[in-house]
């Protein structure tokens, strides 16, 4: 399924569900049929994060020396849609742009590129992505715990790029690609409004396994939180979250144009705190 058709498929079942709520109750046909809006905003910390361009290049700390150091705001949005009490389609887009200017204490070589000590560089680090994920529940009977198991697919959107601020030098970095992962989420209604809430997507393996390619790449994504909720009224939660957000990647594609030799490892380790609101259609 293609994203647009799964936006089609997600507005088709808004209509349908705004359209039942204006019907008597002996007239709603499908009342199972359940959408959520979610929300989240707050900051992000970078805890480690390093890259490299090219076996030649510097494996250049972005917190130490690329002006990582201190926290940017974040957002994310998500749709969900329960079919039935079992059954759970999430479609989440998560932003990610931290853009930085730095004076470099140490050379910095990118695809064969040197940018040297004392020079103003301007960094872009864009790596926005879209998941979309399908839960089963496993505890359909239990009021008090939940948990639910299944697929994800990621979808990777990113720019990486370095700029004297001269405009003589740059150097950037695009990919496009799609990850397969393993979703879980585990909920404990602790009282009738107050509950937490568990969730993480993840994956370790060989990309050229998972994609049939020979480009021998090791990926890794991990996105794991812990919420603590209250229901305000029928219709909408607020949360308060934090959330650990890593992943990267090692390797040498064997379709690199150059400049570089084709060979990236990109590392991070993200911590976020954000508070949201959820909001039953």
């Amino acid at each position: 399924m293609t994203f647009q058709n799964t936006l089609a498929v997600l507005f088709t079942c808004i209509s349908f569900n705004l359209g039942a709520q204006n019907l008597p109750e002996e007239e709603n046909i499908n009342p199972k049929i359940k959408l959520r809006a979610v929300a989240e905003i707050g900051f992000l910390g970078v805890l480690d994060h390093k890259v490299q361009f090219s076996n030649s290049g510097t494996y250049f700390d972005y917190k130490r020396d690329g002006g990582q150091d201190v926290l940017f705001p974040i957002i994310r949005p998500s749709l969900e849609l329960d079919i039935n009490p079992r059954n759970t389609f999430i479609l989440l887009y998560q932003p990610l742009a931290i853009e930085t200017k730095v004076v470099l204490t140490d050379d910095l070589i990118v695809d064969d590129l040197l940018f040297p000590a004392g020079s103003g560089v301007k960094m872009l680090y864009n790596f926005p992505f879209y998941r979309f994920s399908y839960l089963r529940e496993l505890l359909p009977n239990n009021p008090k715990l939940k948990f639910a198991i299944g697929p994800t697919v990621q979808f990777r959107n990113a720019t990486i790029s370095f700029e004297s601020l001269d405009g003589d030098k740059f150097r950037t970095n695009r990919d496009l690609g799609i990850v397969p992962a393993l979703k879980i989420r585990a909920r404990h209604n602790i009282t009738n409004r107050f509950y937490t809430e568990l969730e993480a997507d993840g994956i370790y393996a060989p990309v050229s396994y998972l994609n049939g390619s020979d480009t021998e790449i090791v990926g890794a994504i991990l996105d794991a939180s812990l919420r603590a909720g209250y229901q305000l009224t029928t219709p909408i939660s607020a949360f308060f979250n934090v959330r650990y957000l890593g992943g990267g990647a090692v390797g040498t594609s064997n379709d690199n144009v150059g400049p570089g030799d084709g060979y990236v490892r990109n590392w991070l380790h993200f911590g976020t705190v954000s508070a949201g609101f959820v909001y039953s259609l």
